[in-house]
């Protein structure tokens, strides 16, 4: 698919819920095993990389989830995402480790997850297991899923980065 400014950017790796389900199916008879990561990537940033390369050691494919913009200014607050969905899903699903970007409309990742079943669901340095959304923990683990969780990237978020760009003086 060729953008307005004829160029064709990595959307074979942005896909609908429904076909991430059959490439997980097909990952899955080839005996691979899928890991998958979420969030709201509202400014991409080198915590997010290392998080997303790391997440990429868990398994054979990575899958992201991505809040759409609604469910991203729920969770941000208003004037946020700084990017919309379609350039946030593009620009992850740029990153080399990286397999399938899919854009999600609710609050939380939970019908993805139910949807693709990964064999491992990944969070980033900023959560301790008690703090990652107890019900998709508890799906994960119900059918023997694991969790876990990279280092974190300290003094990076898309928060600080938004916040010291503001800060920056006018030229």
């Amino acid at each position: 698919m060729t953008d307005s400014r004829g160029f064709e950017p990595t959307t074979g790796k942005i896909v609908s819920r429904r076909e991430a389900q059959a490439r997980v199916a097909t990952w899955r008879r080839e005996g691979k095993r899928v890991a998958y990561a979420n969030g709201c990537f509202d400014l991409l940033h080198v915590g997010h990389v290392r998080t997303l390369e790391a997440a990429r050691q868990h398994g054979d494919v990575l899958v992201v989830g991505l809040n759409s913009d609604t469910s991203a200014r729920r969770l941000k607050g208003e004037g946020r995402p700084v990017y919309n969905e379609h350039e946030r899903a593009e620009m992850v699903a740029a990153l080399a480790s990286v397999d399938l970007a899919v854009i999600f409309p609710e609050l939380s990742s939970l019908p993805l997850i139910e949807a693709l079943r990964p064999d491992v669901w990944v969070k980033g340095g900023d959560y301790v297991l008690e703090s990652v959304n107890q019900e998709e923990r508890a799906f994960v683990e119900s059918y023997g899923g694991q969790v876990a969780l990279t280092d974190h990237v300290e003094g990076v978020s898309a928060s600080e980065l938004i916040a010291r760009v503001k800060s920056l003086p006018e030229s």
